[in-house]
């Protein structure tokens, strides 16, 4: 079938519409000849709009009657058109129908669905593609470090471990983007030795470390509590001639909100704008939530307020940190304020996700059922992705109810998302915060017996629930499990070994 683009119909000379993108959905009527496809999507229509039907069947009507099949480039085309779109679900379809024509997909089809199904969490079907990939090409580097990230990021190391192996024996050598996926994971298991050798390895293969690399040892040194070390990697980037990026500089301003130097946070807030570097998201995020953290609610909300003039506005987990404060206030009217304006300046959904949220802290007990919640964000259009879900399922954590959390992502798992550690995180630490420290315990051997790798937050987690059990004899054991399996202890982690040997050092004085 010919391919053909044209912003009008070849039957009525009106102007071709075409709905959503992802909704496969076109308007036809009258002979489907000559037939018009527009990139991937078939759109016919004439001058009376009656009959609807899917894209794909329409495709298959429109082949039949010129008698011939799509050929195998533009079958190839449309995979990779779409995925690049992010229609994974029509991707894997189109992939099937070309498999039940015997045709195999071209290698560069397999790596743009592979990566695909990785950004999304389906590791498990980007590992099965994978391995049908390997019967007969040798892929390059993309499709493993795609499926590396992806397993990475949900802890499955064995499988990371397999596929390192398979890269080496393929010859494929790492690149610069193989290292970052290393340097990102060690940093966020709070390794400090692992980061500085996937550093020192990396130099030896001749890639010299950029500044997003350096931002990230900052990173793990903030988190360990020596900031001032971290400062003296902020001056060696400055000796290197490199160039301070976003990520550096929120990193720095995270740094010094940490340890209690908010004025110098605001120093290199001003700093970077004053040297064209626009602040983020990410930027005002770690400012809001330090105020709130540090008692600051007057000038969270005065941040909070310019963020908004700006045009951004701040994640569900930073506004929970901001209604956290205000409810403790009792200054709920200025919440419903704070609603309005969302809502005044065109974020409804944005609004409707607060507003649940904020539901959820509420004094009337508003949105207490995870269904009734989760249906309030779907009546109002909200796309329920793995990130809200998380979000949802972390208010209802912090309140302890733990039989609300569970539901959460039980319908989560019912809309297809798989879970990772840090949804169970937020499932060991609603355990903890309830006062169920057996309940936790369950949680984290789960995560062992399901082959995720405990992070540092898990250990943490687990041993802020036997404080408060008042299981302090567990807690020391808690810690050296963390050192065992390679985590560094940060800050919090310290700080509560501490706290647990204090008062373990009191009762033998007492006895």
């Amino acid at each position: 079938m010919q391919q053909l683009v044209s912003p009008q119909c070849k039957l009525c000379l009106l102007p071709v519409c075409e709905m959503s993108r992802g909704r496969n959905w076109f308007k036809q009527c009258g002979p489907p000849a000559p037939p018009l496809l527009c990139r991937r999507r078939v759109v016919i229509c004439s001058k009376d709009n009656s009959k609807m039907c899917s894209a794909y069947e329409l495709e298959r009507q429109l082949t039949a009657s010129c008698g011939s099949e799509l050929s195998y480039d533009s079958y190839n085309q449309s995979i990779c058109e779409m995925c690049s779109s992010g229609e994974i679900n029509d991707a894997m379809w189109l992939l099937s129908e070309m498999e039940a024509l015997a045709y195999r997909p071209s290698l560069k089809s397999y790596t743009a669905i592979i990566i695909g199904l990785g950004d999304i969490g389906r590791t498990l079907e980007a590992d099965a593609l994978f391995q049908e990939m390997m019967i007969g090409y040798q892929p390059g580097v993309k499709p493993y470090n795609a499926l590396l990230r992806s397993f990475l990021r949900k802890g499955l190391l064995s499988f990371a471990d397999k596929l390192l192996s398979s890269m080496e024996d393929s010859g494929v050598r790492w690149n610069r983007e193989t290292y970052e996926i290393f340097l990102e994971y060690h940093v966020g298991a709070k390794r400090l030795g692992d980061t500085w050798s996937v550093i020192a390895r990396m130099r030896q293969h001749g890639f010299q470390p950029n500044s997003f690399m350096l931002s990230k040892v900052i990173e793990i040194y903030r988190d360990n509590g020596m900031w001032k070390k971290a400062l003296t990697i902020l001056q060696e980037m400055k000796d290197m001639g490199l160039s301070l990026d976003k990520k550096t500089c929120n990193c720095i301003i995270d740094t010094f909100c940490k340890y209690g130097e908010f004025e110098e946070a605001l120093q290199v807030f001003h700093t970077m704008q004053e040297q064209g570097v626009v602040p983020d998201i990410a930027t005002w995020n770690s400012l809001i939530r330090w105020q709130c953290k540090l008692g600051l609610v007057s000038d969270a909300l005065e941040m909070f307020t310019s963020m908004q003039e700006q045009g951004l506005y701040p994640d569900p987990t930073i506004f929970l940190a901001i209604i956290a404060r205000l409810g403790e206030e009792g200054k709920w009217q200025i919440i419903r304020k704070i609603f309005e304006n969302i809502i005044r300046g065109g974020h409804q959904k944005s609004g409707a996700i607060y507003a649940i949220l904020a539901g959820i802290y509420g004094q009337y007990g508003r949105y207490q059922d995870a269904n009734v919640c989760v249906n309030a964000l779907r009546s109002e259009g909200v796309e329920l992705s793995a990130n809200i879900f998380c979000v949802v399922a972390n208010a209802y954590a912090q309140l302890g109810l733990c039989e609300q959390t569970v539901k959460v992502f039980q319908l989560m798992e019912a809309e297809g998302i798989e879970l990772n550690l840090v949804m169970l995180n937020v499932l060991l630490n609603a355990f903890g915060t309830a006062g169920r420290h057996m309940e936790a315990l369950s949680v984290y051997n789960h995560i062992r017996e399901s082959g995720f790798t405990p992070d540092v937050v898990t250990y943490s987690t687990l041993m802020k629930a036997f404080i408060r059990a008042k299981r302090f004899d567990q807690v020391p054991d808690i810690y050296r499990q963390m050192e065992n399996a390679g985590c560094t202890p940060d800050r919090k982690a310290r700080e509560l070994l501490q706290a647990a040997e204090a008062i373990l050092q009191q009762r033998q004085q007492h006895y």
